[in-house]
């Protein structure tokens, strides 16, 4: 069992001005897409396993190396997060299954050695909706100037039957980042950072 995969896109974006600024080093968005049949599509299904454990390791190591291969090392990308948009035939359920998976995030996790978690959405929609990546740093989750979102859409995905499962990263924060991290706010409101209870 293997995952019918009719495409993958891929998403690009340098910018080179940003806030009617210069940037001191072009800055990159990017992402890529596969777009899959839906195994489970027009139907209700209980246990999901079977494909998760099929797909999973699949779509998460056709994507990584993908990903790496615009990025050119692992370690260029510093912020990153993950994607699924169900087809209108498909449940929530259904991105969630193949996203929400070791089997399928380890892959990128590893490959750019980061340690938070992936940002993530699931949504549903037909072709051409807007397809939304949140990224954040990949060691530090309070790090806001790496909060980031990356948007595209495809004109012919997903079709009813299809889902979309997406990679995204960047290769820095926003370039001219200046509200700060969490960990200031956390201080002024009087939290003890060594104190992991006190958050």
């Amino acid at each position: 069992m293997t995952p019918e995969i009719r495409k993958f896109v891929t998403f690009d974006e340098e910018i080179h001005i940003e806030g009617f600024k210069k940037v001191d080093r072009p800055w990159r968005l990017f992402a890529v897409a596969a777009v899959i049949k839906n195994p489970w599509t027009g139907r209700f299904v209980e246990d999901l396993k079977p494909e998760i454990y099929a797909y999973g390791p699949v779509l998460g190591q056709q994507l990584t190396e993908r990903m790496i291969s615009l990025a050119g090392t692992g370690d260029a990308i510093e912020a990153y997060g993950k994607a699924a948009v169900v087809g209108l035939d498909g449940e929530i359920e259904h991105g969630s299954a193949l996203i929400h998976t070791l089997r399928f995030g380890n892959f990128y996790r590893e490959a750019v050695s980061a340690s938070s978690y992936l940002s993530f959405t699931n949504t549903r929609g037909g072709a051409n909706c807007p397809i939304s990546i949140p990224l954040m740093d990949k060691h530090d989750a309070g790090r806001r100037s790496h909060y980031l979102t990356i948007q595209f859409a495809i004109p012919d995905a997903p079709r009813s039957d299809e889902m979309l499962i997406v990679l995204g990263a960047a290769t820095g924060g926003r370039p001219h980042h200046r509200i700060g991290d969490r960990y200031q706010d956390l201080e002024e409101l009087g939290h003890d950072l060594d104190n992991p209870a006190s958050i």
